[in-house]
Protein backbone atom coordinates (compact mmCIF):
# COMPACT_ATOMS: atom_id res chain seq x y z
CA UNK A 1 0.00 0.00 0.00
CA UNK A 2 1.27 3.53 -0.93
CA UNK A 3 -1.14 5.41 1.31
CA UNK A 4 -1.52 5.28 5.26
CA UNK A 5 -4.63 4.32 6.40
CA UNK A 6 -5.82 6.78 9.23
CA UNK A 7 -8.45 6.71 12.30
CA UNK A 8 -9.94 9.40 9.96
CA UNK A 9 -10.25 7.09 6.83
CA UNK A 10 -11.86 4.34 9.34
CA UNK A 11 -14.55 7.30 10.53
CA UNK A 12 -15.31 8.16 6.92
CA UNK A 13 -15.75 4.18 5.35
CA UNK A 14 -18.30 3.38 8.38
CA UNK A 15 -20.62 5.80 6.68
CA UNK A 16 -20.53 2.95 3.84
CA UNK A 17 -21.28 0.40 6.07
CA UNK A 18 -23.87 2.24 8.35
CA UNK A 19 -21.40 1.72 10.96
CA UNK A 20 -20.69 3.94 14.16
CA UNK A 21 -17.17 3.00 16.09
CA UNK A 22 -15.69 5.06 19.28
CA UNK A 23 -12.04 7.18 18.61
CA UNK A 24 -10.48 4.22 20.56
CA UNK A 25 -12.09 1.35 18.29
CA UNK A 26 -11.00 3.15 15.61
CA UNK A 27 -6.95 3.89 16.70
CA UNK A 28 -7.28 -0.21 17.65
CA UNK A 29 -8.06 -1.02 14.33
CA UNK A 30 -5.15 0.73 12.92
CA UNK A 31 -2.43 -2.00 13.74
CA UNK A 32 -3.70 -4.17 11.76
CA UNK A 33 -6.30 -3.24 9.10
CA UNK A 34 -3.46 -2.71 6.70
CA UNK A 35 -2.64 -6.38 6.23
CA UNK A 36 -6.34 -6.96 5.70
CA UNK A 37 -6.02 -4.76 2.91
CA UNK A 38 -3.37 -6.26 1.88
CA UNK A 39 -4.45 -9.59 1.65
CA UNK A 40 -7.82 -9.10 -0.56
CA UNK A 41 -5.31 -7.12 -2.96
CA UNK A 42 -3.47 -10.29 -3.09
CA UNK A 43 -6.44 -12.09 -3.77
CA UNK A 44 -7.26 -9.71 -6.83
CA UNK A 45 -4.13 -10.62 -8.72
CA UNK A 46 -5.45 -13.87 -9.12
CA UNK A 47 -7.39 -14.28 -12.35
CA UNK A 48 -10.51 -15.69 -11.73
CA UNK A 49 -12.80 -16.22 -15.12
CA UNK A 50 -16.78 -16.07 -15.28
CA UNK A 51 -16.69 -20.02 -15.34
CA UNK A 52 -15.03 -20.41 -11.79
CA UNK A 53 -17.41 -21.32 -9.34
CA UNK A 54 -17.87 -20.41 -6.08
CA UNK A 55 -16.87 -22.97 -3.56
CA UNK A 56 -20.05 -22.54 -1.10
CA UNK A 57 -23.53 -24.37 -3.22
CA UNK A 58 -27.06 -23.60 -2.66
CA UNK A 59 -29.30 -26.14 -2.42
CA UNK A 60 -32.83 -25.29 -2.17
CA UNK A 61 -33.84 -28.58 -0.38
CA UNK A 62 -34.04 -28.08 3.83
CA UNK A 63 -34.00 -30.70 6.15
CA UNK A 64 -36.15 -33.51 5.92
CA UNK A 65 -37.38 -32.80 2.27
CA UNK A 66 -38.12 -35.92 0.34
CA UNK A 67 -37.84 -36.04 -3.58
CA UNK A 68 -41.09 -36.87 -5.44
CA UNK A 69 -41.02 -40.72 -5.72
CA UNK A 70 -42.05 -40.09 -9.89
CA UNK A 71 -39.92 -41.76 -12.97
CA UNK A 72 -39.06 -39.09 -15.69
CA UNK A 73 -41.88 -39.35 -18.24
CA UNK A 74 -43.93 -36.52 -20.22
CA UNK A 75 -47.44 -37.36 -21.58
CA UNK A 76 -48.70 -35.00 -24.09
CA UNK A 77 -52.07 -34.33 -25.15
CA UNK A 78 -53.38 -36.44 -28.49
CA UNK A 79 -53.31 -34.04 -31.40
CA UNK A 80 -54.96 -35.41 -34.82
CA UNK A 81 -55.10 -31.93 -36.61
CA UNK A 82 -53.88 -31.91 -40.07
CA UNK A 83 -51.34 -29.05 -40.68
CA UNK A 84 -53.03 -25.64 -42.10
CA UNK A 85 -52.56 -23.79 -45.31
CA UNK A 86 -51.79 -20.77 -43.49
CA UNK A 87 -47.91 -19.95 -42.88
CA UNK A 88 -48.62 -18.14 -39.80
CA UNK A 89 -50.59 -20.43 -38.44
CA UNK A 90 -47.74 -23.25 -38.41
CA UNK A 91 -45.58 -20.69 -36.87
CA UNK A 92 -47.59 -19.96 -33.77
CA UNK A 93 -48.79 -23.39 -33.82
CA UNK A 94 -47.77 -25.14 -30.36
CA UNK A 95 -45.26 -27.72 -30.21
CA UNK A 96 -47.29 -30.72 -29.99
CA UNK A 97 -48.68 -29.52 -32.67
CA UNK A 98 -45.39 -28.88 -34.86
CA UNK A 99 -43.98 -31.90 -33.34
CA UNK A 100 -46.92 -33.92 -34.97
CA UNK A 101 -46.67 -32.73 -38.10
CA UNK A 102 -43.11 -33.60 -38.41
CA UNK A 103 -43.30 -36.79 -37.34
CA UNK A 104 -46.31 -37.57 -39.61
CA UNK A 105 -44.69 -36.11 -41.96
CA UNK A 106 -46.72 -33.45 -43.38
CA UNK A 107 -44.26 -30.88 -43.25
CA UNK A 108 -40.25 -31.13 -43.10
CA UNK A 109 -37.98 -29.87 -40.47
CA UNK A 110 -36.61 -27.54 -43.19
CA UNK A 111 -39.54 -25.94 -44.60
CA UNK A 112 -40.40 -25.46 -41.02
CA UNK A 113 -36.86 -24.08 -40.69
CA UNK A 114 -37.02 -21.79 -43.50
CA UNK A 115 -40.35 -20.02 -42.55
CA UNK A 116 -38.91 -19.08 -39.12
CA UNK A 117 -35.76 -17.87 -41.10
CA UNK A 118 -37.81 -15.70 -43.27
CA UNK A 119 -40.34 -14.66 -40.82
CA UNK A 120 -36.75 -13.52 -38.75
CA UNK A 121 -35.67 -11.14 -42.11
CA UNK A 122 -38.96 -9.87 -41.83
CA UNK A 123 -39.38 -9.20 -38.40
CA UNK A 124 -35.61 -9.01 -36.62
CA UNK A 125 -34.70 -5.12 -37.80
CA UNK A 126 -37.66 -3.97 -36.09
CA UNK A 127 -37.76 -6.46 -32.74
CA UNK A 128 -34.38 -6.48 -32.46
CA UNK A 129 -34.54 -10.09 -30.83
CA UNK A 130 -31.56 -11.64 -32.83
CA UNK A 131 -28.17 -11.35 -31.99
CA UNK A 132 -27.06 -13.89 -34.32
CA UNK A 133 -28.88 -16.10 -36.93
CA UNK A 134 -26.90 -18.75 -38.13
CA UNK A 135 -28.44 -19.09 -41.65
CA UNK A 136 -26.74 -22.18 -43.21
CA UNK A 137 -26.19 -24.14 -39.63
CA UNK A 138 -30.34 -24.32 -38.99
CA UNK A 139 -31.13 -25.99 -42.86
CA UNK A 140 -28.25 -28.29 -42.35
CA UNK A 141 -29.57 -29.68 -38.97
CA UNK A 142 -33.06 -29.43 -40.11
CA UNK A 143 -32.10 -31.80 -42.77
CA UNK A 144 -30.15 -34.08 -40.87
CA UNK A 145 -33.81 -34.52 -38.69
CA UNK A 146 -35.74 -35.24 -42.10
CA UNK A 147 -33.12 -37.67 -42.83
CA UNK A 148 -33.81 -39.18 -39.72
CA UNK A 149 -37.21 -38.91 -39.65
CA UNK A 150 -37.48 -40.72 -43.53
CA UNK A 151 -35.84 -43.45 -41.34
CA UNK A 152 -38.25 -43.76 -39.39
CA UNK A 153 -36.25 -42.52 -36.58
CA UNK A 154 -37.37 -40.02 -34.05
CA UNK A 155 -35.29 -37.81 -31.14
CA UNK A 156 -38.03 -36.78 -28.85
CA UNK A 157 -40.92 -34.43 -29.23
CA UNK A 158 -38.66 -31.80 -30.54
CA UNK A 159 -37.43 -33.74 -33.30
CA UNK A 160 -36.88 -31.01 -36.07
CA UNK A 161 -38.15 -28.08 -34.21
CA UNK A 162 -36.49 -24.97 -34.56
CA UNK A 163 -35.88 -23.01 -31.42
CA UNK A 164 -33.91 -19.68 -30.58
CA UNK A 165 -31.12 -19.84 -27.55
CA UNK A 166 -30.34 -16.53 -25.11
CA UNK A 167 -26.77 -15.68 -26.14
CA UNK A 168 -25.51 -15.94 -23.19
CA UNK A 169 -24.95 -19.85 -23.51
CA UNK A 170 -21.72 -20.96 -25.48
CA UNK A 171 -22.38 -22.42 -29.03
CA UNK A 172 -19.17 -23.92 -30.87
CA UNK A 173 -17.51 -21.56 -33.11
CA UNK A 174 -20.46 -19.27 -32.91
CA UNK A 175 -20.76 -15.91 -31.03
CA UNK A 176 -21.43 -15.70 -27.58
CA UNK A 177 -21.58 -11.80 -26.75
CA UNK A 178 -24.00 -11.68 -23.24
CA UNK A 179 -25.36 -8.76 -24.83
CA UNK A 180 -22.22 -7.13 -23.48
CA UNK A 181 -19.90 -4.97 -25.84
CA UNK A 182 -16.69 -6.33 -23.92
CA UNK A 183 -17.69 -9.65 -25.09
CA UNK A 184 -19.54 -9.64 -28.64
CA UNK A 185 -16.65 -11.00 -30.21
CA UNK A 186 -16.52 -13.79 -27.85
CA UNK A 187 -16.28 -17.16 -29.84
CA UNK A 188 -16.72 -20.41 -27.30
CA UNK A 189 -14.38 -23.38 -28.06
CA UNK A 190 -17.62 -25.46 -27.19
CA UNK A 191 -21.30 -25.78 -26.75
CA UNK A 192 -23.13 -25.34 -23.10
CA UNK A 193 -24.69 -28.59 -21.59
CA UNK A 194 -27.98 -26.89 -23.10
CA UNK A 195 -26.60 -26.65 -26.15
CA UNK A 196 -25.97 -29.98 -26.32
CA UNK A 197 -29.01 -31.17 -24.71
CA UNK A 198 -31.43 -29.80 -27.19
CA UNK A 199 -29.08 -30.95 -30.17
CA UNK A 200 -29.71 -34.60 -28.65
CA UNK A 201 -33.29 -33.85 -28.50
CA UNK A 202 -33.56 -32.87 -31.91
CA UNK A 203 -34.22 -29.37 -31.94
CA UNK A 204 -32.77 -27.29 -34.48
CA UNK A 205 -30.76 -23.88 -33.74
CA UNK A 206 -32.11 -20.95 -35.43
CA UNK A 207 -29.51 -18.64 -33.75
CA UNK A 208 -28.54 -16.60 -30.24
CA UNK A 209 -31.14 -14.24 -28.84
CA UNK A 210 -30.55 -10.62 -27.37
CA UNK A 211 -30.36 -10.45 -23.77
CA UNK A 212 -29.72 -6.88 -21.73
CA UNK A 213 -26.18 -6.69 -21.13
CA UNK A 214 -24.77 -9.32 -18.39
CA UNK A 215 -28.24 -10.64 -18.11
CA UNK A 216 -29.73 -7.27 -17.07
CA UNK A 217 -32.81 -5.22 -19.24
CA UNK A 218 -33.31 -5.25 -22.71
CA UNK A 219 -30.75 -3.26 -23.52
CA UNK A 220 -27.74 -4.58 -25.73
CA UNK A 221 -24.75 -3.97 -27.46
CA UNK A 222 -26.65 -4.02 -30.86
CA UNK A 223 -29.84 -1.77 -29.58
CA UNK A 224 -32.69 -1.95 -27.15
CA UNK A 225 -35.19 -5.45 -27.88
CA UNK A 226 -38.60 -4.60 -28.57
CA UNK A 227 -42.19 -5.58 -27.34
CA UNK A 228 -44.33 -6.99 -30.64
CA UNK A 229 -47.52 -5.71 -28.94
CA UNK A 230 -46.15 -2.32 -28.73
CA UNK A 231 -42.49 -1.54 -30.68
CA UNK A 232 -42.73 1.49 -28.61
CA UNK A 233 -41.10 -0.10 -25.76
CA UNK A 234 -38.77 -2.51 -24.46
CA UNK A 235 -39.40 -6.39 -24.18
CA UNK A 236 -37.67 -6.64 -20.79
CA UNK A 237 -35.38 -8.76 -20.06
CA UNK A 238 -33.02 -10.10 -19.05
CA UNK A 239 -34.11 -12.66 -21.55
CA UNK A 240 -35.30 -9.92 -24.19
CA UNK A 241 -34.85 -11.53 -27.39
CA UNK A 242 -35.74 -14.91 -26.33
CA UNK A 243 -39.39 -13.57 -25.35
CA UNK A 244 -39.86 -10.74 -28.22
CA UNK A 245 -39.06 -13.68 -30.50
CA UNK A 246 -41.33 -16.61 -29.24
CA UNK A 247 -44.02 -13.97 -29.21
CA UNK A 248 -43.43 -12.96 -32.62
CA UNK A 249 -43.84 -16.28 -34.00
CA UNK A 250 -39.75 -16.43 -35.01
CA UNK A 251 -38.98 -19.95 -33.68
CA UNK A 252 -41.38 -22.83 -32.24
CA UNK A 253 -39.78 -22.26 -28.47
CA UNK A 254 -36.70 -20.56 -26.78
CA UNK A 255 -34.77 -20.59 -23.88
CA UNK A 256 -34.18 -18.12 -20.98
CA UNK A 257 -32.79 -17.57 -17.91
CA UNK A 258 -33.49 -15.98 -14.72
CA UNK A 259 -31.74 -14.93 -11.58
CA UNK A 260 -34.76 -12.67 -10.89
CA UNK A 261 -37.35 -12.06 -12.74
CA UNK A 262 -35.63 -12.65 -15.99
CA UNK A 263 -38.01 -15.49 -17.61
CA UNK A 264 -41.24 -13.85 -15.55
CA UNK A 265 -40.57 -10.49 -16.57
CA UNK A 266 -40.11 -10.50 -20.29
CA UNK A 267 -42.94 -12.85 -20.28
CA UNK A 268 -44.85 -10.95 -18.63
CA UNK A 269 -44.40 -8.06 -20.98
CA UNK A 270 -44.55 -10.01 -24.13
CA UNK A 271 -47.12 -12.12 -23.07
CA UNK A 272 -45.46 -15.66 -23.40
CA UNK A 273 -45.42 -18.93 -20.98
CA UNK A 274 -42.34 -18.86 -19.20
CA UNK A 275 -41.29 -21.79 -16.77
CA UNK A 276 -38.42 -21.18 -14.20
CA UNK A 277 -37.74 -24.60 -12.88
CA UNK A 278 -36.48 -25.40 -9.07
CA UNK A 279 -32.75 -23.85 -9.01
CA UNK A 280 -30.51 -27.01 -9.78
CA UNK A 281 -32.71 -29.17 -11.86
CA UNK A 282 -31.65 -27.60 -15.26
CA UNK A 283 -27.45 -27.24 -15.71
CA UNK A 284 -26.11 -23.88 -16.28
CA UNK A 285 -22.55 -25.29 -17.37
CA UNK A 286 -21.31 -23.10 -20.80
CA UNK A 287 -23.63 -20.38 -19.30
CA UNK A 288 -22.73 -17.20 -18.40
CA UNK A 289 -22.49 -16.67 -14.56
CA UNK A 290 -24.30 -13.81 -12.87
CA UNK A 291 -25.17 -15.30 -9.89
CA UNK A 292 -24.00 -19.00 -8.95
CA UNK A 293 -26.03 -19.28 -6.18
CA UNK A 294 -29.42 -18.10 -8.34
CA UNK A 295 -29.17 -18.14 -12.29
CA UNK A 296 -32.07 -20.99 -13.16
CA UNK A 297 -32.41 -22.27 -16.94
CA UNK A 298 -35.95 -22.58 -18.67
CA UNK A 299 -38.05 -22.39 -21.43
CA UNK A 300 -40.08 -19.64 -22.70
CA UNK A 301 -42.83 -20.71 -25.11
CA UNK A 302 -46.39 -20.00 -26.58
CA UNK A 303 -48.47 -22.20 -24.29
CA UNK A 304 -47.75 -23.90 -20.86
CA UNK A 305 -47.77 -27.97 -22.47
CA UNK A 306 -45.28 -26.86 -24.31
CA UNK A 307 -43.00 -25.67 -21.44
CA UNK A 308 -43.11 -28.82 -20.15
CA UNK A 309 -41.90 -30.67 -23.70
CA UNK A 310 -38.94 -28.59 -23.31
CA UNK A 311 -37.99 -29.10 -19.66
CA UNK A 312 -37.97 -32.60 -20.06
CA UNK A 313 -35.14 -32.69 -22.35
CA UNK A 314 -33.03 -29.88 -20.17
CA UNK A 315 -33.67 -32.17 -17.10
CA UNK A 316 -30.86 -34.04 -15.44
CA UNK A 317 -28.10 -33.82 -13.47
CA UNK A 318 -24.51 -32.40 -14.62
CA UNK A 319 -21.58 -32.89 -12.44
CA UNK A 320 -19.91 -30.14 -14.07
CA UNK A 321 -22.37 -27.64 -12.38
CA UNK A 322 -21.63 -27.71 -9.14
CA UNK A 323 -25.05 -26.60 -7.84
CA UNK A 324 -26.77 -29.67 -10.42
CA UNK A 325 -29.57 -31.88 -8.59
CA UNK A 326 -30.52 -35.28 -9.90
CA UNK A 327 -34.49 -35.14 -10.01
CA UNK A 328 -37.05 -36.95 -12.02
CA UNK A 329 -39.26 -34.70 -13.93
CA UNK A 330 -42.96 -36.00 -14.40
CA UNK A 331 -45.71 -34.64 -16.47
CA UNK A 332 -49.32 -35.78 -17.48
CA UNK A 333 -51.29 -33.11 -19.85
CA UNK A 334 -54.39 -35.45 -18.91
CA UNK A 335 -53.89 -34.96 -15.17
CA UNK A 336 -56.69 -34.57 -12.93
CA UNK A 337 -56.60 -31.31 -10.84
CA UNK A 338 -59.48 -31.80 -8.58
CA UNK A 339 -58.96 -31.95 -4.88
CA UNK A 340 -55.97 -28.89 -5.61
CA UNK A 341 -55.35 -26.78 -2.89
CA UNK A 342 -54.32 -23.15 -4.17
CA UNK A 343 -53.13 -20.62 -1.97
CA UNK A 344 -52.78 -16.62 -2.46
CA UNK A 345 -51.08 -13.63 -0.51
CA UNK A 346 -53.67 -11.17 0.06
CA UNK A 347 -50.93 -8.29 0.01
CA UNK A 348 -50.40 -9.46 -3.38
CA UNK A 349 -54.05 -8.60 -4.47
CA UNK A 350 -53.65 -5.39 -3.06
CA UNK A 351 -52.09 -2.02 -3.92
CA UNK A 352 -50.40 -2.51 -7.42
CA UNK A 353 -52.64 -5.33 -8.46
CA UNK A 354 -54.49 -5.15 -11.80
CA UNK A 355 -57.83 -6.38 -13.11
CA UNK A 356 -56.51 -9.17 -14.79
CA UNK A 357 -54.44 -10.28 -11.74
CA UNK A 358 -58.04 -10.72 -9.76
CA UNK A 359 -60.08 -11.97 -13.07
CA UNK A 360 -57.02 -14.99 -13.04
CA UNK A 361 -58.07 -15.75 -9.00
CA UNK A 362 -61.61 -15.48 -9.67
CA UNK A 363 -60.88 -18.08 -12.77
CA UNK A 364 -59.06 -20.47 -10.33
CA UNK A 365 -62.29 -20.21 -8.01
CA UNK A 366 -64.54 -20.90 -10.88
CA UNK A 367 -62.65 -24.16 -11.26
CA UNK A 368 -64.17 -25.85 -8.46
CA UNK A 369 -60.29 -25.81 -6.18
CA UNK A 370 -60.03 -25.25 -2.66
CA UNK A 371 -58.95 -21.16 -2.44
CA UNK A 372 -56.54 -20.52 0.20
CA UNK A 373 -55.32 -17.61 2.15
CA UNK A 374 -51.72 -17.60 3.23
CA UNK A 375 -48.81 -15.97 5.18
CA UNK A 376 -45.81 -15.11 5.37
CA UNK A 377 -44.20 -12.77 7.67
CA UNK A 378 -42.92 -9.24 7.45
CA UNK A 379 -39.14 -9.90 6.41
CA UNK A 380 -36.79 -7.81 4.54
CA UNK A 381 -36.87 -9.82 1.52
CA UNK A 382 -35.88 -7.02 -0.49
CA UNK A 383 -32.22 -6.65 1.27
CA UNK A 384 -31.28 -10.24 -0.18
CA UNK A 385 -30.70 -8.54 -3.49
CA UNK A 386 -27.60 -7.61 -1.98
CA UNK A 387 -26.40 -11.05 -2.29
CA UNK A 388 -26.99 -11.13 -6.25
CA UNK A 389 -25.51 -7.67 -6.41
CA UNK A 390 -22.03 -8.88 -4.33
CA UNK A 391 -22.29 -12.45 -6.35
CA UNK A 392 -22.62 -10.39 -10.01
CA UNK A 393 -19.97 -7.61 -8.91
CA UNK A 394 -17.95 -10.86 -8.39
CA UNK A 395 -18.38 -12.47 -11.50
CA UNK A 396 -17.20 -9.35 -13.25
CA UNK A 397 -14.96 -8.53 -10.84
CA UNK A 398 -12.54 -7.72 -13.89
CA UNK A 399 -14.93 -5.57 -15.67
CA UNK A 400 -14.72 -3.22 -12.65
CA UNK A 401 -11.49 -3.15 -11.63
CA UNK A 402 -10.03 -2.13 -15.75
CA UNK A 403 -12.74 0.18 -16.17
CA UNK A 404 -13.84 -2.10 -19.20
CA UNK A 405 -17.42 -1.01 -17.82
CA UNK A 406 -17.42 2.02 -19.41
CA UNK A 407 -17.65 0.38 -22.63
CA UNK A 408 -21.37 -0.78 -21.56
CA UNK A 409 -23.95 1.36 -23.39
CA UNK A 410 -26.40 1.10 -20.06
CA UNK A 411 -24.42 3.55 -17.69
CA UNK A 412 -27.71 4.94 -15.68
CA UNK A 413 -27.74 4.77 -11.83
CA UNK A 414 -29.24 1.51 -11.80
CA UNK A 415 -27.04 -0.09 -14.50
CA UNK A 416 -24.59 -2.92 -13.77
CA UNK A 417 -21.61 -0.74 -13.89
CA UNK A 418 -22.57 1.85 -11.55
CA UNK A 419 -24.06 -1.32 -9.54
CA UNK A 420 -21.45 -3.20 -9.26
CA UNK A 421 -18.95 -0.61 -8.12
CA UNK A 422 -21.08 -0.34 -5.27
CA UNK A 423 -20.98 -3.55 -4.59
CA UNK A 424 -17.59 -3.12 -3.83
CA UNK A 425 -18.84 -1.68 -0.55
CA UNK A 426 -21.12 -4.43 0.54
CA UNK A 427 -20.11 -6.00 3.93
CA UNK A 428 -19.11 -9.25 4.32
CA UNK A 429 -20.37 -9.60 7.30
CA UNK A 430 -23.66 -8.65 5.85
CA UNK A 431 -23.20 -11.08 3.59
CA UNK A 432 -23.36 -13.50 6.09
CA UNK A 433 -26.34 -12.55 8.08
CA UNK A 434 -28.07 -11.98 4.41
CA UNK A 435 -27.04 -15.90 3.71
CA UNK A 436 -28.83 -16.75 7.32
CA UNK A 437 -31.65 -14.30 6.04
CA UNK A 438 -31.82 -16.45 3.28
CA UNK A 439 -32.22 -19.78 5.27
CA UNK A 440 -35.09 -18.14 7.40
CA UNK A 441 -37.04 -17.36 4.20
CA UNK A 442 -36.45 -20.99 2.89
CA UNK A 443 -38.07 -22.01 6.13
CA UNK A 444 -40.92 -19.55 5.71
CA UNK A 445 -41.57 -20.71 2.33
CA UNK A 446 -41.45 -24.03 2.75
CA UNK A 447 -44.19 -23.44 5.75
CA UNK A 448 -46.18 -21.70 3.13
CA UNK A 449 -46.17 -23.99 0.48
CA UNK A 450 -46.59 -27.15 3.22
CA UNK A 451 -50.49 -26.13 3.49
CA UNK A 452 -51.12 -25.78 -0.30
CA UNK A 453 -50.48 -27.52 -3.89
CA UNK A 454 -49.45 -24.36 -5.77
CA UNK A 455 -49.26 -20.44 -4.69
CA UNK A 456 -50.86 -17.91 -7.64
CA UNK A 457 -50.18 -14.26 -7.84
CA UNK A 458 -49.05 -10.96 -9.60
CA UNK A 459 -45.32 -11.32 -10.69
CA UNK A 460 -44.68 -8.36 -9.03
CA UNK A 461 -46.64 -7.47 -6.19
CA UNK A 462 -45.93 -8.95 -2.97
CA UNK A 463 -42.77 -10.57 -1.74
CA UNK A 464 -43.05 -14.02 -3.70
CA UNK A 465 -40.54 -12.76 -7.31
CA UNK A 466 -38.00 -12.09 -4.86
CA UNK A 467 -38.70 -14.83 -2.61
CA UNK A 468 -38.75 -17.61 -4.67
CA UNK A 469 -35.61 -16.80 -6.63
CA UNK A 470 -33.97 -17.13 -3.38
CA UNK A 471 -35.22 -20.14 -2.44
CA UNK A 472 -35.39 -21.94 -5.78
CA UNK A 473 -39.04 -22.82 -5.85
CA UNK A 474 -40.52 -22.98 -9.50
CA UNK A 475 -42.49 -20.38 -11.54
CA UNK A 476 -44.89 -20.54 -14.24
CA UNK A 477 -46.09 -17.15 -15.84
CA UNK A 478 -48.44 -17.24 -18.26
CA UNK A 479 -50.41 -15.17 -20.60
CA UNK A 480 -54.18 -13.89 -18.45
CA UNK A 481 -55.61 -11.26 -20.15
CA UNK A 482 -55.04 -7.84 -22.24
CA UNK A 483 -54.93 -4.30 -20.64
CA UNK A 484 -54.57 -0.90 -22.28
CA UNK A 485 -51.30 0.69 -21.16
CA UNK A 486 -48.95 3.04 -22.08
CA UNK A 487 -46.06 2.68 -23.56
CA UNK A 488 -44.03 1.86 -20.42
CA UNK A 489 -40.39 3.40 -19.81
CA UNK A 490 -36.84 1.40 -20.12
CA UNK A 491 -35.59 -0.70 -17.11
CA UNK A 492 -39.24 -1.50 -15.82
CA UNK A 493 -40.03 -4.73 -14.62
CA UNK A 494 -43.08 -6.31 -16.62
CA UNK A 495 -45.77 -3.91 -16.32
CA UNK A 496 -44.80 -1.78 -13.09
CA UNK A 497 -41.53 0.02 -12.60
CA UNK A 498 -41.31 -0.48 -8.78
CA UNK A 499 -40.51 2.95 -7.16
CA UNK A 500 -41.20 4.85 -9.98
CA UNK A 501 -43.85 5.82 -12.91
CA UNK A 502 -45.17 2.88 -14.91
CA UNK A 503 -45.35 4.37 -18.26
CA UNK A 504 -45.29 7.59 -20.61
CA UNK A 505 -47.58 9.55 -22.11
CA UNK A 506 -49.07 8.72 -25.31
CA UNK A 507 -51.50 6.52 -26.33
CA UNK A 508 -52.55 3.34 -24.44
CA UNK A 509 -51.81 -0.23 -26.59
CA UNK A 510 -53.23 -3.57 -26.16
CA UNK A 511 -50.86 -5.43 -24.53
CA UNK A 512 -50.64 -9.11 -22.44
CA UNK A 513 -50.62 -9.07 -18.71
CA UNK A 514 -50.06 -12.18 -17.04
CA UNK A 515 -50.19 -14.41 -13.44
CA UNK A 516 -47.69 -16.47 -11.71
CA UNK A 517 -48.04 -19.62 -10.17
CA UNK A 518 -45.77 -21.07 -7.98
CA UNK A 519 -45.35 -25.27 -7.66
CA UNK A 520 -43.23 -27.21 -5.22
CA UNK A 521 -39.48 -27.98 -4.99
CA UNK A 522 -38.84 -30.58 -7.90
CA UNK A 523 -42.14 -31.07 -8.15
CA UNK A 524 -43.33 -28.75 -11.52
CA UNK A 525 -46.27 -31.28 -12.38
CA UNK A 526 -49.04 -29.97 -10.40
CA UNK A 527 -48.02 -26.58 -11.34
CA UNK A 528 -47.93 -27.21 -15.31
CA UNK A 529 -51.11 -29.10 -14.80
CA UNK A 530 -52.99 -25.90 -12.95
CA UNK A 531 -51.61 -23.12 -15.61
CA UNK A 532 -52.74 -25.66 -18.29
CA UNK A 533 -56.21 -25.53 -16.45
CA UNK A 534 -56.36 -22.04 -16.05
CA UNK A 535 -55.07 -20.73 -19.58
CA UNK A 536 -58.25 -22.65 -20.97
CA UNK A 537 -60.35 -21.25 -18.78
CA UNK A 538 -58.83 -17.83 -19.75
CA UNK A 539 -59.12 -18.08 -23.62
CA UNK A 540 -56.16 -15.54 -24.02
CA UNK A 541 -53.16 -17.80 -25.11
CA UNK A 542 -53.83 -17.85 -28.98
CA UNK A 543 -53.99 -13.96 -29.52
CA UNK A 544 -51.41 -12.92 -32.12
CA UNK A 545 -49.14 -9.19 -31.48
CA UNK A 546 -49.45 -7.09 -34.49
CA UNK A 547 -46.84 -5.22 -34.20
CA UNK A 548 -48.39 -1.85 -33.71
CA UNK A 549 -46.27 1.78 -33.43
Amino acid sequence: MTDTVTAADIEAAEKLAGLCYTATERTQMLDNIEAQILAAQARRQVALPNSTPMACRFDPRLPGFAMPQVQDEVRTSDISDDLPSDAGDIAFAPLTHLSHWIATQQITSRQLTELYLQRIATLNPELQCFATVTETEPLAEADAMDALTRAGKSLGPLHGIPYALKDLFDTKGVATGWGAEPFQDRIPDEDAEVTSRLRAAGAVLLGKTTLGALAYGDLWYGGRTRNPWNLNEGSSGSSAGSASATAAGLCGFSIGTETLGSIVSPSQRCGTTGLRPTFGRVSRKGAMALSWSMDKVGPICRGVEDTALVLAALNGYDPADLCSISAPFAFDATSDIDGMVVGFLPEAFGEGATETDHAALNAVRALGLTVREVTLPDLPYASLINILYAEAAAAFEDLTLSDRDDLLSWQEDGAWPNTMRKARFLSAVDHVNLDRLRYRVMQEVNRMMGQIDVLIGPATTGPMLVASNFTGHPCLHLRAGFENVCSRLPGTLGNRAPGGPAATDGPAFKVPMGISLWGQLFDEGPMLALGMALERALGVASARPDFPR
